[in-house]
């Protein structure tokens, strides 16, 4: 038999029963829905953290007291301002570096109040980190030597605190001390589950008087380029052992955190999508019965086809190329179901959601690989049957 023919014949029994064969392709339907929406929802999200990590400056080495290892508990950092000028002197430029002293605060303007993350940082936060401003300035050298009780504020913050007035000039509370508002951030929404729109830009002095200690948190450094990013790092934890011979400094650089989210989300797509293709199984599972159920139908027909000639083995491709165009169909339907899906999630949700080429030629090729895998036993049934006996079946 040709293979044009055999379409031919597949194409019209699968006409002659639309219900069941709809029925049929229905949870092949579903599986490769499935599979193309939740990878694409995992893409997605990828893509996103990777834009968020990308987004807080380019060649990023970030040092912190103690190890990042999981399940390592957190260290107390011995570090100070004398610090930061031992590693300014290593990198070689003081725009280059940035620190933080992080606290929780309760900030107040007039009766309105938010808590909000207080940041005690350096005036050359801006070009390590690339944050922009919305209104007025950000801290200056002298805001920093002097420790002026001056302060920038998230977008966050300063909607709660001051609404559609401009915050610029006027007078808020942190932790009961008094501060003058000089500038306002551009909105920045959520980065790495951190709301960035919700803190308070202080100088690190100011900030380190208000809590009565002298040290920093951690230290963030913006290398010339990549290349150096790993040598640069080694020496500046050199230069602070030297200082600090008692406690261990960890680095984490921009490509670390991407590699180890990305890992993790890879893993968590390919979870979710293995999940997904249980579907796929099951519809795998349904092709076969239907094949199976519809060889008992046709066996006469089969007697009669072997009776004037046909090979077994003509008999088996015609059967497993209505298997294959079965799931085929399915895959083509689920695909746009799934692209559908997909796009709606994007559009109506805050859930991001891409699209590659892979998972859609993935899934198509599953869904035509779960049509022959499942349709061989049906079809190498209705080949092997005798045609005396098949014609003699009522």
């Amino acid at each position: 038999m040709r293979l044009a023919e055999a379409w031919r014949v597949a194409l019209d029994a699968l006409r002659a029963n639309r219900l069941r064969s709809l029925l049929t392709m229905l949870g092949v339907v579903i599986g490769v829905a499935a599979v193309v929406a939740l990878v694409a929802i995992g893409t997605g999200t990828k893509q996103q953290i990777e834009r968020q990590v990308e987004g807080l400056g380019s060649n990023l080495l970030i040092v912190v007291p103690g190890r990042l290892d999981a399940g390592s508990a957190p260290a107390s950092s011995p570090l100070t301002l004398d610090d930061v000028e031992t590693v300014t002197r290593v990198v070689g430029d003081r725009w280059r570096v940035a620190v933080t002293i992080a606290s929780g605060e309760t900030v107040r303007a007039g009766r309105r109040s938010r808590f909000a993350s207080m940041q005690g940082v350096l005036e050359t936060t801006p070009a390590v980190f690339a944050r922009g401003l919305d209104r007025g300035a950000y801290l200056t050298r002298t805001d920093v030597s002097t420790g002026r009780r001056v302060a920038v504020l998230g977008a966050g913050v300063a909607r709660t605190l001051f609404g559609e007035r401009d915050p610029v000039g006027r007078q808020i509370t942190i932790g009961g001390v008094r501060f003058r508002v000089i500038g306002t951030f551009r909105p920045l929404g959520q980065s790495l589950g951190v709301d960035r729109d919700n803190e308070v830009h202080v100088p690190v002095t100011a900030a380190q008087r208000l809590l009565g200690t002298d040290r920093v948190d951690g230290l963030a450094i913006r290398a010339p380029d990549r290349e150096r990013v790993g040598r640069l790092g080694r020496d500046v934890v050199a230069a602070l052992v030297s200082r600090h011979p008692d406690t261990r400094f960890s680095t984490v650089t921009q490509e670390q955190i991407l590699g180890v989210l990305g890992d993790i989300l890879g893993v968590l797509t390919g979870v979710l999508a293995a999940i997904a293709g249980i579907s796929l199984l099951v519809g795998g599972v349904g092709v076969s019965n239907i094949m199976l159920v519809s060889v008992r139908e046709r066996t006469r027909e089969i007697g009669l086809r072997k009776a004037v000639g046909a090979h077994p083995r003509d008999i088996g491709v015609q059967f497993l190329l209505e298997a294959v165009l079965l799931t085929t169909t399915g895959g083509v339907l689920g695909m746009l179901l799934g692209a559908a899906a997909a796009v709606l999630v994007d559009a109506l949700s805050p859930v991001p959601a891409a699209l590659t080429w892979w998972s859609m030629a993935l899934a198509f090729s599953v869904s035509a690989g779960v049509g022959i895998i499942f349709g061989v036993v049906p079809a190498q049934r209705a080949g092997r049957l005798d045609p005396v006996v098949a014609l003699r079946t009522e």
